[in-house]
């Protein structure tokens, strides 16, 4: 007769990411409101990044809980004439601990190259920050079958250049583009299948770095369907747009982290 066991899974890493959101009043609203939510939660990590001028409110907000915070850059470069740009080091004095790396919505309105985004996502280790690197493809690529190719050169990209081991204890992020802000997440199917192909990725450059490095789900994360996806074994977190915005939709996504297994 075989036999059923209940184990701990890890806990998952819910990431909000507020994009071009906020003011002094409605950021304190929504942290307050999130900390009150968070206290009957043990199974989700949570990180709030946000805009660089609010990241002096967030040590005030959050120094002493368990939410870290961090931004949704960084600057390639350690210092100099860099006009309007922030670098790694300033993000630290300011307590961050994480940074989004080449998120669709700036990669594509500002043209940055994989190569671009590979030396933020290392500026952001060197510092000793943890980067959040999107990856993701186009609805056209996605139709096209070429995903894979899509994502893989992302990938790769920091492998050639800095080797596999520089995904040791970092964050990657899928995020179809198809989806971001539509209201239409991937399949349970396509998110899984995506981040299996990563983490081989990954495993195939380094396989230590492979077993340190959590995949995040992104693209309209919403509480309907962060239950099937944070659900699946191979889906670490979500990072979240819109609903990260709303304290009630943003605790029922981080509610949406299992409790426990089944083997």
């Amino acid at each position: 007769m075989s036999s059923t066991s209940i184990v701990s899974s890890p806990p998952k890493l819910v990431v909000a990411n507020w994009k071009m959101h906020g003011s002094l009043l409605r950021n304190q609203q929504l942290i307050e409101a999130y900390l009150q939510g968070l206290r009957s939660i043990t199974r989700a990590e949570v990180v709030v990044c946000v805009p660089y001028p609010y990241l002096a409110q967030m040590t005030d907000l959050l120094s002493g809980t368990s939410v870290a915070w961090g931004a949704q850059n960084v600057a390639k470069y350690e210092e100099g004439a860099y006009t309007g740009e922030v670098g790694a080091q300033m993000l630290k004095d300011f307590g961050a601990t994480h940074v989004i790396i080449g998120h669709s919505e700036r990669s594509t309105a500002y043209c940055e190259s994989d190569e671009n985004i590979a030396e933020k996502f290392m500026m952001a280790k060197r510092y000793g920050l943890t980067p959040i690197l999107c990856v993701g493809e186009t609805l056209l690529e996605r139709e096209a079958g070429v995903m894979e190719r899509v994502v893989g050169k992302q990938l790769e990209t920091i492998i050639r250049l800095f080797g596999g081991e520089a995904f040791a204890n970092t964050i990657v992020s899928y995020e179809p583009i198809w989806a971001i802000g539509t209201g239409l997440a991937a399949s349970s199917e396509q998110a899984v299948a995506m981040h299996e192909f990563i983490r081989h990725t990954v495993a195939t450059a380094d396989k230590t770095a492979a077993g340190t490095v959590k995949i995040l789900y992104g693209g309209s994360v919403n509480p309907q369907n962060a239950v099937q996806l944070l659900n699946q074994k191979e889906i670490d977190g979500a990072l979240v747009g819109r609903c990260s915005l709303d304290a009630e939709q943003f605790i029922k996504i981080c509610q949406a982290v299992p409790e426990n297994s089944v083997i």
